[in-house]
């Protein structure tokens, strides 16, 4: 027996199209299983040192569900560069107004803070409503 290593070549061809449906849906529980498809890790071929993950399309973000006080306690924070530039902002506040970076950030935050990391992350997509304007990819609807 050998051991199969994947070549680096031609991996855009294989990568599949996942619909994943928010509405109900706990914010990490679904952050997981997207980490995972964007990582590569459902797949037998999985190797850490290459981006073999699928693209992730995340719809109805601002139906997510936080558990117990999460709503009004958590709070996401971002520094501007600038002297006392650190700005926060309740996950209330967020969800009124951009649901679909609570998802984004809780997600990014699972994957590897490397350039492979920020390369999968580009293959997830997030939106508030239930349209998105990747019908001709052909997603596949995946149940959580």
């Amino acid at each position: 027996m050998q051991t199969f290593v994947p070549s680096g070549k031609d991996l855009e061809q294989g990568r599949k199209w996942y619909l994943i449906d928010a509405s109900g849906k706990t914010v990490g529980r679904l952050a997981t299983q997207a980490a995972r498809i964007l990582m590569g890790k459902n797949k037998p071929t999985y190797t850490p040192f290459l981006d073999l993950g699928d693209h992730v399309v995340v719809i109805n973000a601002e139906k997510v569900v936080f558990t117990g006080n999460k709503l009004k306690d958590k709070l996401y924070r971002h520094h501007t560069g600038y002297p006392g530039g650190l700005k926060e902002i309740s996950a209330q506040k967020q969800m009124d107004r951009h649901p679909e970076r609570i998802l984004e950030s809780a997600i990014r935050g699972m994957l590897p803070k490397t350039k492979l990391g920020r390369k999968m992350g580009k293959k997830l997509k997030v939106y508030a409503g239930s349209d998105h304007p990747h019908q001709a990819q052909q997603p596949e609807q995946l149940e959580l």
